[in-house]
């Protein structure tokens, strides 16, 4: 029997495993906004074009459309 343990045992990560831990966190903020953008072109496809000519979009813009950031 040994008395030797591993610092993953004890709760202590490795550099390794933020890596992986930061990859799949990554990944995983990426899905979502794929995700909200996905929901945001149904919602404006929605819309009647009377509505989007309100908003400044045509039809034909909705599939490029995303919010922009910083404002």
């Amino acid at each position: 029997m040994s008395t030797a343990h591993s610092a993953a045992e004890f709760g202590h990560t490795t550099d390794s495993d933020w890596r992986v831990f930061s990859s799949l966190t990554s990944c995983w903020v990426a899905f979502q906004e794929w995700r909200r953008r996905g929901r945001l072109q149904a919602e404006l496809c929605n819309l009647s074009d009377r509505a989007l000519m309100d908003i400044g979009i045509a039809r034909g813009e909705i599939r490029g459309t995303e919010p922009r950031r910083g404002f």
